[in-house]
């Protein structure tokens, strides 16, 4: 008889294949090991599983539809837009004119950039169009941005926060590879610099000081477990208060011109910055601000010009992902093309490969998956009769966004390609409009029809400030959803990432906004109690669980374990309504989660992402339903073995 060593998450390394592993041990590695023994890590890429390969069939699709498209003309859909979208991509894949070009785009704002030499010409913005301050060389370490109010989602409300840093996330300095990493930065943007024309002991200073700015940033500026409490983020100050925050900068001056009107009140999303950001903004420290934006914009720009710029900017990235190879021409044209016509591409995706039967059938799933969730709460056992009304209520306030939007929004409309321009100046140019298009919302209501996802986009989302959640039709396929697969099947992959996105509704950042959006507490203080006790079990039993190298923390991904638990113990009480196969339902579960990374992705993704890696998607929440301790005649003695009073079980 084996002798196993229980962990939580099943017997065994998850990135390791175990070809003998049950599912009663680990229902991962016994759904998954062929796979994964055999998977190959394309050298372009960072990872290899079954939302890579989803990933790969609609990037493949899309590349040939646009090729197909500029060789003739006749194959392209009567769509608004589209031709744009179609002139960016073949201007990104002529390479030909990228290469003949090199330095040459970005020249004028590299110049005007260099010219700035101290405190006072950068406060002074007499000379900088509103364009320069809003995208380009001149925009400050800081951002502005334009979003719902959290508390009256009827209106637009202007947001701050801090820049990112050059690590991954601000733990990634305590690391002992940190210093190894900032090197091979520090040597790549000083060989694009000098690339650029600059000399290269002029590119050293610059980036010294660059280096040295982002170390002050990494001390004050958000984790990424601090951003995944989202609430907290929601500090409205007024705009006197926000200003007396700034001494050396003209604050004022900037937003004046930056903005369509004065707003009364900011929300300033990372305090600690803002508290901080006197002694990070003054005249004493200008040469580390000039040597951190050059920094920025000379590795923010490169993968816009020629080839070699292309190949110069790659070590960084290569190092954070262990990425074997640059990225291929087509798809790299593609992904340019695609940022900036997102809709578009989505709406004519969603058109073409999405049926109206598989569409009408998804939208049965997620009926059918909200009265699972309305019956759930209705029979909860911890919450009081005056919370289940109004859960119900929200839940059934709900809006759906399926496929594709009907309707793109007017940004598109004012986007404009000029082939007579490089690749970089027709971004630059849209950078200007978007951020612009973002800022004049400040007077516009807020537009609830606003899709947070493209429909060629592989993945769903909840949107807790309009109580939406959107499926995109990229997702809608093998192994999630097939109309010809069976329901346990089918209940395993879209069932429960159906559940999945309507417990985000109800998770720890969800819970506190209600049916419009708003941020607002609709709970009793008793059952807000039982619902932080029943969260913290949700940290716990993911804090420190080991995948690869690296252990997860979980407060960062504790939402999205949440809203894990909750969509497969929905989506196996849709399946058992319905008389679907238990079994078929938690294979394709772990089938849906299969995934193989480089090690440095790994370590990576587990620093800045709020989802935990996807193998470990798998086993927790399986070892916490009944169900399958019943499909499979798990034991105590089986390693996928969980006691009762360990499980945890919120919706």
């Amino acid at each position: 008889m084996r002798k196993l060593m229980k962990v939580r998450g099943g017997v065994g390394d998850l990135t390791q294949p175990d070809l003998s592993a049950r599912p009663q041990d680990n229902l991962y590695l016994a759904v998954n090991s062929k796979w994964q023994k055999d998977a190959v890590i394309p050298a372009d890429r960072t990872e290899i599983g079954v939302n890579t390969e989803i990933d790969m069939r609609i990037e493949k699709r899309m590349i040939d539809d646009l090729d197909s498209m500029l060789k003739n003309k006749s194959d392209r859909p009567r769509l608004a837009n589209l031709d744009k979208g179609l002139q960016l991509y073949q201007l990104a894949k002529d390479f030909d004119r990228r290469n003949s070009e090199g330095a040459k785009p970005i020249q004028d704002d590299l110049q005007k950039f260099l010219a700035l030499k101290n405190f006072d010409e950068f406060n002074d913005l007499k000379n900088v169009t509103t364009e320069e301050i809003l995208s380009g060389p001149f925009s400050l370490p800081m951002s502005f941005d334009v979003e719902a109010d959290m508390k009256n989602t009827k209106v637009n409300v202007l947001e701050f926060a801090g820049p990112n840093t050059f690590l991954p996330d601000t733990t990634s300095y305590q690391q002992e590879d940190a210093e190894k990493l900032l090197a091979i930065l520090k040597k790549q943007t000083v060989n694009l610099l000098v690339m650029a024309g600059l000399e290269e002991n002029e590119a050293n200073s610059y980036v010294d000081n660059g280096l040295a700015f982002d170390r002050k940033l990494a001390k004050v500026v958000k984790s990424t477990e601090e951003w995944a409490d989202y609430p907290a983020s929601y500090n409205p100050y007024s705009l006197a208060d926000f200003e007396n925050k700034f001494k050396s900068l003209k604050i004022k001056q900037y937003l004046e011109k930056v903005l369509p009107v004065l707003p009364d009140k900011i929300i300033v999303l990372e305090p600690r910055f803002l508290d901080h950001v006197e002694e990070l903004i003054n005249p004493d420290n200008f040469d580390e601000i000039k040597g951190w934006m050059l920094m920025n914009f000379i590795n923010g720009n490169a993968s816009l010009l020629s080839q070699a710029f292309r190949e110069a900017a790659f070590p960084f990235t290569q190092a954070l992902s262990g990425q074997g190879e640059l990225t291929s021409a087509d798809r790299h044209a593609y992904y340019i093309a695609n940022a900036s016509f997102s809709e578009i591409f989505g709406i004519y995706y969603g058109q073409k490969y999405l049926g109206e039967d598989a569409k009408a059938d998804v939208t049965d799933m997620i009926h059918s998956m909200i009265k699972v969730y309305e019956d759930r709460i209705k029979e909860n056992s911890w919450l009081s009769a005056e919370t289940k009304k109004k859960a119900i209520v929200k839940l059934n306030a709900l809006v759906l966004k399926i496929g594709y939007s009907e309707k793109a929004e007017k940004i598109y409309d004012l986007l404009q390609v000029d082939p007579n321009k490089s690749l970089y100046e027709n971004e630059r140019e849209f950078g200007k409009v978007v951020v612009k298009y973002n800022l004049d919302k400040l007077t516009q209501p807020v537009d609830r029809n606003v899709w947070l996802m493209p429909g060629n986009m592989n993945n769903a989302c909840y949107d807790p400030q309009r109580n939406d959640i959107t499926f995109p039709a990229g997702i809608l396929q093998k192994p999630f959803y097939d109309l010809h697969q069976s329901r346990g099947t089918n209940y395993g992959g879209i069932g429960a990432t159906i559940a999945h996105e309507i417990s985000h509704a109800f998770d720890n950042n969800g819970a506190k906004f209600d049916e419009f959006g708003n941020m607002k507490n609709w709970w009793t203080k008793e059952d807000f109690a039982e619902f932080d006790k029943r969260t913290q079990a949700a940290i716990n039993i993911y804090d420190g669980l080991n995948y690869g190298l690296s252990k997860l923390n979980g407060k960062q991904v504790v939402s999205e374990n949440i809203a894990d638990l909750g969509g497969l113990t929905c989506a196996i009480q849709a399946n058992k309504s319905e008389g679907g196969d238990m079994k078929e339902l938690f294979e394709n579960y772990a089938r849906s989660w299969a995934q193989k990374q480089r090690p440095e992705a790994i370590k990576t993704e587990i620093a800045t992402d709020v989802h935990a890696p996807q193998p470990t998607r798998v086993n927790i929440p399986a070892q916490c339903q009944d169900e399958f301790y019943e499909a499979y005649d798990v034991k105590e003695s089986d390693g996928m073995w969980l006691a009762p009073n360990k499980r945890v079980t919120i919706w």
